[in-house]
């Protein structure tokens, strides 16, 4: 059988932790910084996991990260 190709996107947007769970960065931190708070900015920079819910399409689109 041929070997699954990993989707070059995901490969770029999520990191695979020790533990098995999927970081992924925080989305609105790109443009129109000017009407959000400090707080939020300053929170969005963490890495925070996938949801649950997202973890298996997440996986398909990792297929050897695991």
């Amino acid at each position: 059988m041929p070997k699954m190709k990993t989707k070059s996107g995901a490969k770029k947007r999520f990191k695979v932790a020790s533990s098995g769970r999927i970081k992924r960065g925080s989305a609105f931190l790109r443009h129109i910084l000017t009407k959000k708070t400090t707080k939020r900015k300053r929170q969005m920079r963490r890495r925070s996991a996938v949801n649950s819910t997202n973890m298996a399409a997440v996986r398909s689109m990792l297929p050897y990260s695991s």
